[in-house]
């Protein structure tokens, strides 16, 4: 429990900087493009290739990005099929997306310790975990059944076709975008 309110601290240390609030103008900020992740996530569901993709939005993840393989690559499709391809060294943990850039990958999440159905997997577990406790939104893309879930705010939506999961995405995006610009702080 220490652990996770520890986590839960630092992944929101950014909300407590308030001299960064004063002085940001919401407009340094780059919008992620939903386009090639969602895309990603369809193939990699066709093929039944399983995925954990983290896109950050004003929680703090250094801590998630430091414990995995620093990255700093513009977010492509191809680049995320190539991560998550069963043999590539990358493949283990997830991948954390933050803006237009793909931050770091083979990242290690916090899993939930909250009850959930014995069928959700160790993936799942980590979106929703990761989701207790950052405002990120987690896409887990299943190996067993190719089915698109996403996680935010503790919660997991599940077989989520693509068209769905990218009006989510932009929905979600955009909410925070506002909230940015106008200054308010995301819990």
């Amino acid at each position: 429990e220490l652990r996770r309110f520890l986590q839960m601290i630092g992944m929101r240390q950014k909300h407590f900087n308030f001299i960064t609030r004063i002085f940001s103008t919401g407009e340094d900020t780059v919008q992620t493009n939903v386009v090639p992740i969602v895309t990603a996530c369809r193939e990699m569901s066709e093929t039944k290739t399983g995925a954990l993709i983290v896109i950050g939005q004003q929680s703090d993840l250094r801590l998630i990005a430091e414990g995995g393989i620093a990255l700093d690559a513009k977010v492509s499709t191809s680049l995320i099929k190539n991560i998550f391809f069963k043999n590539a060294p990358l493949h283990d943990g997830a991948v954390l997306i933050e803006g237009d850039r793909i931050v770091a990958a083979k990242c290690i999440l916090p899993v939930t310790q909250s009850a959930v159905p014995k069928s959700y997997g160790t993936r799942h577990r980590a979106a929703i975990g990761m989701s207790e406790i950052s405002d990120a939104i987690i896409i887990v893309v299943s190996e067993e059944t190719g089915s698109i879930s996403i996680a935010q705010a503790g919660n997991i939506r599940r077989d989520i076709d693509p068209t769905r999961l990218q009006q989510t995405l932009q929905r979600y995006l955009s909410i925070n975008t506002r909230k940015r610009a106008k200054g308010e702080v995301a819990e």
